[in-house]
């Protein structure tokens, strides 16, 4: 197989034959035949393949379920969820570039294959779900046979194969009565409204009638053929549109063109209908050319005449005119020219509309207009708008961008391009399609200059401060001085200009422009932050070592031995250096006077041993002593320092002889009781010595007294007057003006403040005497004097830098009436440095205010809307053949212009206007141009107002208008009334309050600064007194709401309210620390606090309480005890007592005794006795023993000294050893016994290893004055010996073991930040604009969230109040009216509707019904929709027909669900149009009910439940009830409806016997079951009933048993009820009842009882004390009664 990439390759395999049982065989064993190939051709990949093939994924293919596919799997009959399918696809590797398929081992080399087949869910299959039936409607006919009809609508369409819907109208017939006459077969049917045309001009009339007057001799009684009559028509609409530009010029008087007559009358008519619109009609039809041409020339004359009368006229006035006045006259011309119809933008041309009458007969087949003779035929023409669609210019060109600057990352501009309207709709045309566009833009080019881009910018951080983080209980918030740590600082943000310098640089006013701030709104992206912590070093007091022994009295100056007077002096270390430098801490020095004051002087550093006089064996001697020269710091010095020194002398000794008493070595001397000696003091030192053996009772030297045993000497003999120096605190560094500035050397800076120049600090320096004060400073040692001048540096002054004042804030040009209104504006400065070092002060004002006249701007736009203009009716020969019309009166249309008007009043573009404002107000409507003989009435005015309420009458007029002035039958004020008279309303308010109180609301004057006088960190002042507000509503004596003003209210009632201030933990102060837990080596000590009260109110959290009461707090930290603080004193022994005496040489056993105390060891010796818990008790001395004394000539030895080391590592082959001296030499022949003692080292025993051990770390210390921030963690090194006992660090330390830990290192205590609200937003507006219900809403935001045990956010986080009530008043519709068509039964007609004014308080949606006038603010809106609709086309059915409804509305979104979850299938809603007919007749007739589905978005579940009311007999109603409660059809699942009917086998046919629910008969109520044997009804037999007569009944007295009345169960139920009880012993299976056995064992046990106390009544009485006895064990009976172990 080839290296190469692609086809062609090949791969091979091995084949071998096997045995069935698994072993292999010969291949010849194996079918050759079947013999699978060992080589095939392969496809070699590799990865650069990847680019070129890819799986391709076909489409899903349609679920199938399961069942189909899995043979054997039967169906479930009930569906709930949905069917399990299974769905597949094709997968394949093909070519990316020609999608050639691939063999799929190329793809599966780069990814798995896709999967072929997925699970899916069919869903279960929902029915078609119905509403309940309306019900039925009044029948179609008042009298003969006709048709009741009900509707439902659907509710959900039929989904996944369910069920169709049923029918929606159920029919039944109905015959209120029989007909008098014969029932009316035809009706008039009318038609719809024809498009309305414009009439002829008068010269197309005028060409008509010499048309006809020409063709009369030949066609005088020829009707015009119907498609000559088309042609006409034609022609008319071209003569029409020619004489369009007539109409716009004036002559709107015109005449249908079409044809003469809605007949097609004779022509003599015509003439008639011309010589009426000449207003001639008394002239002959037929006269002369002449005269007619004489005529013309005299009418042409007089027009002449008038015109130049009217050129006079003009001219008279152009010349009394001056030429602004004749501007304003041209320019109100051209305005109203244009504002008039047929103007600049619309041209509304009045025309008029036929519609066609018919007759139909009841069949619904169009018959003779004439078999409709006995109806009046209506009006077949109206008044109409001619329809014109919108016409709009071209598009302007783009705008301007309006973004003018270049800015790559900012939002891009917007440009728009706008189109006008040439021509407005009208008569229902076409509306205008969008007038604006808009796109995004971006300036660019050179040109451009780049956009001015806005920052945050901050102030410097203010000092940080501790003491916010203080809790309520923390006694430093008296006194926050020194106080350190954690703490939080905070500034300021604003917004300036982009790339401001932050240098204040006073002289620059570009840089002074960067720093002004703007309005916080032009700088985008998120502030910084306003709070952060921070951290105060805690100041590190200086800590002392502990003072050193008093030294030798030493010369001043050593160099300097002139002087008589010296200075013994102890000094102390600086363990840890304080911040600020070694001038903090206390003195290090302190001396005393002294006489003989020498530098250097002997030092003995040994005694050596005692050599006898004469050189004897023993007797007296002296022991020489051993010396150095050291001076007065310890150290060696050359002996020749020390020649003046007096050398100390050779101590006596003397060596006991054999016989002689025999003593112990002295001990070292004590450490000195006083440091000082004085009149009531003296330093004694003490050392002691032992008798070891007695003297022999002649020769020797005798033992001495006790007294002589021990001996005592002075020390410290100087007098306690001791001096030191005392320093005060540095001044304040001030100029030094002996240095030059330009010489400072010193560049060094603290934090942000460099230092300019060096200056020079003082401090005071007096010498002191302990307890005394100030003394001379000669009493000081002068050369130890600290100094009292250093040299500072002195920080560089700064000085207050403000930013310049920003401009003033806008105010809100809100529209007012009145003109301009005064109100107050701003501008502020902010502090972007704090002065310091005596820098310039900061400015005290830093907020202007002033107070300006604000115009009043009204932005928007508002129709204006102009007169009408005369009322045009339909042309008189279109009207002539109608009954009872008149040439010039009529119904008609009147048209009027409207314009676009600023809300000032000023002009603007009508766009403007149809943009920003309202709908366009109507521009035509009806109008009725009254008759001669009609009374012509203005409209009615407004009711006079009533002075007072309650009292007097409002009065409104109208007047006749016109020619009615003069006519008598329009002065009847009978008829025509010209005044109306009304009593003044009585109107009486009440108020009432609603709705819930209000939070409570602090307001700004009484929030609180905190409980102790002063701001808590994260307090927003938010606790103390504040006040709760209730709405009030006020209504009228008609319950309606009103304005509160009229229940003189200010809508509110107050009351004050507490807001708890928080309480936070209240912990007890810290208890001292307890001891180490250990004596020698690391333990731990403890520390606690007490709860003293939780919080509450929010306040600050407890810390973690312990576990057992919830009740204290703990703190622990490893301590280190030095092993030797504690240490074993023990007292000389005492003297021998011999228990078993040799009389002869005070010898033989004895016992020594000796005190042994613990006591706290320091650095001047033992000095206080502690418990001895406390010492080791390991090492604590005998204080008895037990041994041999020493008989007169024996060997004595001294005690034994200490063991030596045991060699380490033990390995128990090595040994120890001690050894003693002797004290004594023995007498002759007698020996010494041995002076060395050894013994093995073992482990743990007396050989030991060492090593380090290392504590935990304790938790974070804090300096007494920090709350949190950084502190120090220790931990202990504790040197730990093999048995696991800690002993001295020494024992490590003489080993050289490694020390590599760190004992302390930095931490961080998390500080209690409480949490951190911004201020109260201002209310927001209110959420309802009226009613009872409106909230006005503020909220607060967390600026700081709250860290460590800080204070826990509040709650609550907007607060609300009510808004003030006001009534809801709206415009509503009312109910359609009954759909007339004018002037016949049936056909197209219309419906109408009007819009009222109502009232509601905001829950009520009906609300009440009141003047309109109340609704003159509100725009007329109804339900939203500006467009108002008050009347509709409708369809009034003839007699017969059968038609569709309307449409429903569309029913509420629904889902799929199955037990509230949606399926994924999203939602539908539906409507439907259900079959009406009114003849049954037509039913064969009548279409189809229709159903439109629709998907929708915002669905809710449904669930469908059968529901099943009482049986009834051996029925009962059952029926479908979805979730809501809505009875429904469809929608349940068929398959578990229950069962509605029932029938017991064999049947129930005994007397007062029916079927129960379980198939079974039973007895009616008042009955019980007799049952045979095989478990039949028998017979139903009447219960014996207990009467149990209640209070109101006669017969109280009397019990009787009786039988019931079982033939009126249902009348005898209703007395039963507090009157009998019913005992129905037997159940309906013949049984007895379970409350029977209970009865009966109740009785037995009554029986029991009453025997027994009646056979104890009658027993003989037992004697007292056994009774007595009885009665004292029968407790105790009854208290063991059952246990049997007692």
């Amino acid at each position: 197989m080839g290296s190469e990439c692609g086809p062609g390759g090949s791969q091979s395999r091995a084949v071998w034959c096997a045995h069935s049982e698994g072993w292999t065989t010969l291949h010849t064993n194996c079918d050759q035949a079947e013999q699978p190939n060992n080589q095939q051709s392969c496809f070699r990949v590799c990865d650069w393949h990847k680019d070129l093939y890819d799986w391709q994924l076909g489409a899903w293919n349609k679920c199938v379920p399961v069942s189909l596919r899995s043979a054997g799997v039967q169906r479930p009959t009930l569906c709930t969820r949905g069917k399990e399918g299974i769905q597949n696809r094709e997968v394949g590797c093909v070519q990316k570039v020609t999608g050639e398929p691939a063999e799929d081992v190329i793809c599966e080399y780069f990814e798995p294959k896709p999967r072929l087949e997925q699970a899916c869910l069919i869903p279960c299959p929902q029915d078609c779900v119905l509403s309940e039936f309306s019900p039925w409607t009044p029948c179609s006919k008042t009298c003969g046979m006709g048709l009741q009809n009900r509707i439902r609508i659907v509710l959900a369409p039929p989904l996944f194969d369910g069920a169709a819907c049923l029918n929606l109208t159920e029919f039944q017939t109905c015959q209120p009565g029989l007909c008098e006459e014969e029932e009316s077969l035809y009706s008039l049917r009318v038609g719809s409204w024809g498009p309305c045309s414009l009439p002829v001009s008068r010269q197309a009339r005028q060409s008509d009638k010499t048309a006809i007057e020409s063709d009369r001799p030949f066609k005088q009684n020829v009707k015009p053929p119907k498609d000559e009559r088309k042609k006409q028509s034609k022609r008319g609409d071209k003569r029409t549109r020619e004489g369009d530009k007539q109409l716009k010029e004036g002559d709107k008087r015109s005449i249908r063109g079409d044809e003469l007559s809605r007949e097609g009358g004779k022509p003599q008519r015509s003439i008639r209908i011309l010589d009426k619109v000449n207003k001639k009609p008394d002239r002959p039809s037929r006269e002369t050319d002449h005269p007619k041409q004489h005529r013309k020339a005299k009418n042409k004359e007089k027009r002449e005449k008038i015109r130049e009368k009217a050129r006079e006229r003009l001219r008279e006035r152009g010349k009394v005119k001056d030429p602004v006045t004749r501007e304003l006259i041209k320019k109100k011309r051209n305005r109203n020219r244009q504002n008039r119809p047929g103007g600049k933008f619309w041209d509304l041309q009045i025309g008029y509309q036929t519609r066609e009458v018919t007759c139909v007969h009841k069949s619904g087949s169009v018959e003779m207009l004439s078999l409709c003779s006995n109806e009046a035929v209506p009006v077949t023409y109206q008044a109409c708008v001619v329809t014109k669609d919108c016409d709009v210019t071209d598009w302007s060109e783009w705008s301007h961008c309006s973004k003018e600057c270049y800015d790559p990352n900012g939002p891009k501009g917007e440009q728009t391009r706008t189109r006008k309207v040439s021509q407005f709709p009208t008569g229902g045309g076409a509306e205008c399609p969008e007038l604006e566009e808009k796109q995004p833009c971006s300036p660019q080019g050179e040109t451009v200059a780049p956009c001015i881009v806005y920052n945050w910018k901050t102030t410097e951080w203010t000092e940080c401060r501790v003491d916010m983080l203080l809790s309520q209980q923390d006694r430093r918030r008296g006194n926050q001085t020194g106080l350190c740590g954690g703490g939080i600082q905070t500034r300021d943000v604003y917004c300036v200009l982009a790339n401001a310098d932050t240098t204040p640089n006073l002289s620059s006013l570009k840089i002074k422009e960067a720093l002004r701030p703007v309005n916080s709104d032009l700088c985008s992206g998120i502030p910084p932050n306003t709070t952060q912590l921070c951290h105060i070093d805690c100041p590190v007091e200086c800590e002392v070592s502990s003072w050193s022994s008093w030294g030798p009295c030493i010369f001043e100056n050593c160099q300097d031995q002139t002087a008589k007077k010296g200075f013994k002096m102890r000094k102390r270390k600086i363990v840890n250096d304080p911040t600020g430098g070694t001038g903090n801490c206390p003195h290090l020095v302190e001396a005393i006077p002294c006489e003989d004051p020498r530098c250097d002087d002997w030092l003995v550093v040994k005694l050596e041993d005692c050599i006898p006089d004469n050189e004897k064996k023993c007797g007296p001697g002296i022991r020489n002593p051993q010396v150095q020269c050291v001076n007065s710091d310890g150290k060696h010095v050359d002996r020749q320092l020390c020649r003046d020194a007096i050398l100390p002398m050779p101590v006596i000794c003397e060596v006991p002889c054999p016989k002689d008493c025999a003593l112990s070595p002295w001990t070292l001397w004590s450490l000195c009781s006083h440091t000082c000696s004085g009149k009531n003091t003296e330093g004694k030192q003490t050392r002691t010595r032992s008798i070891l053996a007695y003297n022999a009772g002649d020769g020797g030297i005798p033992c001495p007294n006790i007294s002589a045993l021990q001996e005592v000497r002075s020390c410290n003999d100087n007098p306690c007057t001791v001096y030191h120096w005392q320093t005060g605190p540095w001044g304040q560094c001030i100029e030094d003006t002996s240095i030059p500035a330009n010489n400072m050397s010193v560049g060094h800076t603290h934090g942000d403040d460099s230092a300019c120049s060096v200056g020079m600090q003082t401090r005071k320096v007096i010498c002191v005497r302990v307890n005394v004060g100030q003394v001379p400073p000669k009493k000081c040692p002068e050369s130890l004097r600290p100094d009292t001048v250093r040299p500072c540096l002195l920080p560089c002054k700064r000085d207050c830098f403000v930013t310049p004042y920003s401009e003033w804030n806008p105010f809100s040009t809100t529209c007012q009436k009145g003109g301009k209104a005064k109100k107050k504006q701003y501008r502020k400065r902010i502090i972007i440095q704090l002065p310091a070092n005596g820098g310039q002060e900061c400015p005290d004002v830093l907020i202007q205010e002033r107070e300006i006249e604000a115009p009043s701007v009204c932005p928007g736009y508002r129709w204006k809307t102009h007169k009408w203009r005369r009322c045009q009716i339909v042309p008189w020969s279109v009207r002539q053949d109608s009954p009872g019309a008149q040439e010039t009166c009529g119904s008609g249309l009147q048209v009027r212009a409207v314009s676009c008007r600023k809300q000032d009043g000023g002009q603007a573009d009508v766009e403007a206007c149809l943009k920003f404002s309202r709908l366009m107000p109507p521009l035509t409507q009806l109008c009725q141009l009254p008759c001669q003989e009609d009374c012509q009435l203005s409209s009615w005015s407004k009711f006079s107002p009533c002075t007072v309420n309650c009292v007097g009458v409002r009065v409104r007029k109208r007047m006749l208008m016109g020619k009615s002035k003069t006519r008598d039958q329009c002065k009847n004020h009978q008829i025509y009334p010209l005044s109306e008279t009304q009593y003044c309303p009585c109107n009486k308010y009440n108020a009432q309050p609603v709705g819930n109180w209000s939070d409570c609301i602090l307001s700004e004057g009484s929030r609180l600064e905190g409980q102790l006088g002063m701001k808590i960190q994260g307090d927003i002042k938010e606790c103390g007194q504040g006040y709760r507000y209730q709405a009030m509503a006020c209504y009228d004596q008609d319950n309606h709401i009103v304005e509160t003003s009229h229940c003189n209210s200010h809508g509110y009632i107050e009351e004050a309210c507490i807001i708890p201030c928080p309480s936070d933990c209240k912990l007890s102060e810290w208890s001292n620390w307890s001891r180490c837990s250990k004596s020698c080596g690391s333990g731990v000590k403890v520390r606690s606090k007490w709860l003293r009260e939780k919080p509450y109110n929010g306040g600050r959290p407890c810390p973690k309480l312990d576990h057992v009461n919830q009740a204290q707090v703990y703190e622990v930290v490893p301590c280190l005890s030095d092993c030797g603080q504690y240490v074993w004193v023990a007292e000389p022994w005492s003297v021998w007592k011999v228990s078993n005496v040799d009389l002869k040489g005070n010898c033989g056993e004895g016992v020594q005794t000796r005190k042994v105390r613990c006591m706290l060891n320091t650095r001047d010796g033992p000095l206080e006795q502690v418990e001895d818990y406390l010492c080791d008790p390991e090492a604590m001395p005998l204080g008895a023993r037990n041994s041999q004394l020493p008989c007169p000539e024996d060997c004595v030895l001294s005690d034994w000294g200490a063991w030596s080391p045991c060699q380490l590592p033990c390995t128990g082959n090595s040994t120890r050893e001690r050894r003693a001296y002797p004290a004594r030499q023995p007498g002759e022949e007698k020996l010494c016994p041995p002076t060395t003692e050894g013994e093995l080292c073992k482990l743990n025993s007396n050989c030991f290893h060492y090593s380090y051990n290392i504590t935990d770390w304790s938790t974070c210390q804090l300096s007494d004055r920090a709350v949190c921030g950084n502190g120090i963690k220790t931990r202990m090194l504790d040197c730990v010996r093999s048995d696991g006992k800690s002993v001295d660090l020494r024992f490590c330390k003489e080993l050289g073991l490694e020390r590599k830990w760190q004992m302390n290192a930095s931490c961080v205590v998390e500080c209690p930040i409480n949490c951190h609200l911004s201020e109260w937003s201002a209310w927001a507006n209110c959420t309802h604009k009226c009613g009872l219900h409106g909230k006005l809403w503020r909220r607060r935001t967390v600026i700081q969230a709250p860290q460590g045990d800080g204070r826990p956010c509040p709650t609550q986080m907007q607060q609300w109040k009510p808004c003030l009530v006001k009534p809801c008043y709206s415009w509503r519709y009312s109910m359609w009216s009954e759909c007339k068509s004018e002037g016949a039964r049936c056909g197209e007609g219309l419906r109408f509707r009007n819009i009222s004014c109502f009232v509601s308080d905001g829950s009520d949606l009906q609300g009440n019904l009141v003047d309109d006038e109340l609704c003159g603010k509100e725009e007329p809106v109804v339900d939203g929709d500006e467009e108002i609709i008050l009347q509709e086309s409708c369809t009034v059915p003839c007699p017969g027909e059968c038609y569709l409804t309307d449409w429903t509305v569309w029913s509420p979104c629904q889902l799929s669900c199955v037990n509230g979850d949606d399926l994924g299938f999203g939602s539908v809603q539906v409507r439907s149009r259900a079959v009406v007919a009114q003849d049954p007749e037509n039913l064969l007739q009548c279409p189809e009910q229709e159903l439109e589905a629709r998907p929708c978005t915002e669905g809710q579940c449904f669930e469908y439940t059968w529901r099943a009311g009482p049986w009834r007999g051996s029925s009962r109603h059952i029926w479908c009830q979805r979730s809501d409660g809505l009875n429904v059809t469809g929608g349940c699942q068929t398959t578990a409806k229950p069962v509605a009917d029932r029938s017991c086998n064999p049947p129930c046919t005994k007397p007062h016997s029916f079927c129960t629910e379980s198939g079974v008969c039973g007895c009616e109520e008042g009955y019980t079951e007799v049952m045979t044997s095989d478990g039949l009804l028998d017979q139903c037999t009447v219960i014996p009933v207990l009467e149990i007569p209640t209070a109101g009944d006669s017969k109280t007295d009397v019990k009787t048993i009786r039988g019931f009345n079982a033939t009126q169960p249902a009348v005898s139920s209703h007395g039963r009820v507090g009157r009998t009880w019913f005992l129905q012993p037997f159940g309906p299976d013949g049984k007895l009842k379970t409350w029977v056995y209970g009865v009966a064992a109740g009785v037995f046990v009554l029986l029991v009882f009453m025997m027994s106390m009646t056979y104890l009544a009658c027993k003989k009485p037992k004697k007292p004390k056994r009774r007595q006895m009885n009665n004292r064990l029968k407790p105790l009976t009854l208290a063991y009664d059952g246990d049997a172990d007692m």
